[in-house]
Order: structure tokens, then C-alpha cells, then sequence
């Protein structure tokens, strides 16, 4: 007889163990995803900072825990959102007191993303500027230096509401501002919550040298 490892379920043949898959096994294989990865990382957070336990979870906890499906599915709803720093919206979650069922949802990060954005640093904000524009520039055939020039209309409106344009650039290059100018105001409606001229008015008022900044680097690149 040929025995699992993981749920002592027994075989007559090597064959049929190695093709058998319970929820146990599935696990143990799933360990390396980068999903699950960060699933564990958000239950050792949870039980951390949360439940005040003495003692530190370890994978064994993780993989028993009838919570583990949860942390898992947001884990990978991370991974496939690209959600902009996952450390920085666990802790949102955790400090908001968010239930788990509700983290892997797309109401959640936005509200995450609308309170992020105005807060991280200017220099994360044009990077990833940058990044979303090569990306763009590879998949049309046009200088990247365009992307909002002649970008999509919608396109462009998505990747401010998913935070790959912040309002660090739109408000701080001549392409930023003429896009805005000309956007429809169904558009502008969808965008607003990311852009509000009110919070980011403060924003920029509030940190001259990083507006400077900003406006400095978009004009280097010919934005």
C-alpha cells in the first residue's frame, strides 16, 4: 500500500499516488505562487497586529488555518491587479478593519488607491509614470514621450484609475495638463476621485521642491 503524505489516504499502486490530489497536497504545491506568498504574509500580519498572539504563525498554521483560501485569493487578486504596494495596502486593510471576504475586491482598492495615491512620494509616482508609458511605447510603436499626447482617451483614464498615471504627472507636464483640458467630462467624472483638484491643489502647494521635481524630470523626458 502506498500512502499520502499529507492526508493518509492509502493506494494499491505508486501510480495512483502520484496522480491523487487532496486539499492538503494542492497546498504544499501551491507554496511557491506568489499569491500564496503574500497570503502568508498577510496572515502572519493579520495574527500580528490584529489578534496580539504570543506566538508567531508558521506555514504549518497557514496551511490548517480555515482562513487560508481567503489570504490566498488575495494574495493573487494582488498579483493580478498589480496592486501598487501590497505592504502598504495590507496595512490599509488592517488599520481600516476591512473583513478578509472583502479585501479581494475591486470597491476596496479603489478606496485604498484615492487615500494612497496623494501620500506616497513623488518619485514612486513618476517611475511608475515612466514604466506605464514604455509599456505603451513597445505596444503601439510610438515614443513613449506621446503616451498622453496620443494615447487612448480610455486607456489612459484606466491606467489613472488602476494608478499608473498619478496626478503628479498629469498636473506637472504640458502633455499632462493639455490631456486633461480636452477630456470629455464623462471621462473626467471617472477620473476625478484620483485627480480632485482640491487634495491635490494642497498637495502640490504643500510640497513645491516635488512638484518642481516632477515638472523638471516630464519636461527631460518630453512630456
Amino acid at each position: 500500500m502506498f500512502e499520502c503524505g499529507f492526508c493518509q489516504r492509502s493506494f494499491q499502486r505508486e501510480t495512483s499516488l502520484a496522480v491523487h490530489m487532496c486539499e492538503p497536497k494542492r497546498r504544499h504545491n501551491e507554496r511557491s505562487e506568489r499569491g500564496v506568498e503574500l497570503g502568508l504574509q498577510a496572515f502572519l500580519k493579520f495574527y500580528e497586529t490584529l489578534q496580539g498572539t504570543s506566538r508567531l504563525k508558521t506555514w504549518d498554521d497557514f496551511v490548517t488555518s480555515s482562513y487560508y483560501r481567503a489570504f490566498v485569493k488575495w494574495g493573487r487578486y494582488c498579483v493580478s491587479t498589480r496592486v501598487i504596494q501590497p505592504e502598504q495596502f495590507l496595512a490599509w486593510l488592517l488599520r481600516t478593519n476591512q473583513k478578509i471576504d472583502r479585501w479581494a475586491s475591486d470597491v476596496i482598492y479603489t478606496q485604498y488607491l484615492v487615500q494612497y495615491l496623494p501620500q506616497e512620494s513623488v518619485q514612486d509616482a513618476v517611475r511608475r509614470a515612466e514604466s506605464w508609458s514604455l509599456t505603451w511605447s513597445d505596444e503601439t510603436g510610438s515614443p513613449a514621450r506621446d503616451c498622453l499626447r496620443y494615447g487612448n482617451h480610455h486607456a489612459i483614464c484606466h491606467a489613472v484609475t488602476a494608478g499608473r498615471l498619478s496626478a503628479w504627472v498629469l498636473y506637472n507636464c504640458d502633455s499632462g495638463q493639455a490631456f486633461l483640458a480636452n477630456l470629455a467630462a464623462t471621462d473626467m467624472q471617472i477620473i476625478w476621485p484620483y485627480i480632485n483638484s482640491d487634495t491635490w491643489g494642497r498637495r502640490l502647494a504643500s510640497y513645491p521642491a516635488d512638484a518642481a521635481w516632477a515638472e523638471a524630470q516630464l519636461a527631460e523626458w518630453g512630456w
